[in-house]
């Protein structure tokens, strides 16, 4: 039995929100932009809620990094079924190599059998986290997870993923370090009675301090634009204007 899990979700721009970059090019602006839980991270969440349904585990603990507003996101994943949360609140700008040291500080203090992760965020599309996690816990992971099952006698988890040539398959003792995939499951809707049950669900709140942890960013961002509006189509009258365009203007024959 996996004992614990614990789950990482992150607060992100939601996927339908229109993204804008601030006339400074400093950053994007999510002023006014609604946000939500990142979809790779609901799908995670999932996962960890079907492997206790199936009473391969006996908690959930979802974990969020970031301001203030991160704690709706967790409500949303107690809301899902999530047992508990803990919210390591900060303003500042966390990066991956800071976010995996905290989530291993407080894989530390819960000892979780498991730790489910989205296997990147869709705001910076890093994909750094998990294997940064693994590494500094000194656990085995499995990237891209499309199937998760657990032997809970053995205490091993068998994990499918997606690679370029078709499925591979790993076998991992546990405890370890998964990140999900879009077609790991389907997330449930949090239905209106377990929204207002989330509302009495224990909510911790830590600082980076607390953890001993400095989450003050490494890297330093430049710049931030748009990319370039796609030039309009032409229609050409033959085949052999196709080419002399290909040949003579974009140069690629």
């Amino acid at each position: 039995m996996a004992g614990r899990i614990l789950v990482a979700v992150k607060r992100a721009a939601d996927y339908n929100a229109r993204i804008r970059v601030k006339p400074d090019k400093t950053g994007v602006d999510l002023s006014n932009v609604k946000m939500s839980m990142n979809p790779f991270c609901e799908i995670a969440v999932e996962e960890a809620l079907r492997v206790r349904e199936a009473q391969l585990a006996d908690e959930v603990v979802a974990v969020s990094i970031g301001p203030r507003g991160a704690a709706d996101t967790l409500r949303t994943a107690l809301a899902m079924g999530a047992d508990r949360a803990v919210h390591i609140q900060t303003d500042l700008e966390v990066q991956p190599l800071a976010v995996a040291k905290l989530l291993a500080a407080v894989a530390r203090r819960e000892q979780p059998g498991l730790f489910l992760l989205g296997k990147q965020a869709i705001d910076d599309d890093s994909n750094q986290t998990g294997q940064m996690l693994a590494a500094l816990m000194g656990w085995p992971q499995a990237t891209f997870a499309s199937k998760l099952e657990l032997d809970a006698a053995a205490k091993k988890a068998t994990v499918t993923r997606e690679v370029d040539g078709g499925l591979e398959t790993l076998r991992l003792a546990l405890p370890a370090v998964v990140t999900a995939d879009l077609r790991l499951n389907e997330p449930r809707y949090a239905t209106l009675p377990n929204i207002m049950k989330a509302k009495k669900k224990p909510l911790a709140v830590l600082t980076p301090e607390e953890l001993g942890v400095d989450a003050a960013p490494r890297l330093e961002t430049l710049a931030v634009e748009e990319p370039a509006k796609r030039k309009g189509g032409v229609v050409l009258s033959s085949p052999a204007e196709l080419v002399d365009r290909l040949r003579n203007e974009a140069k690629v024959i």
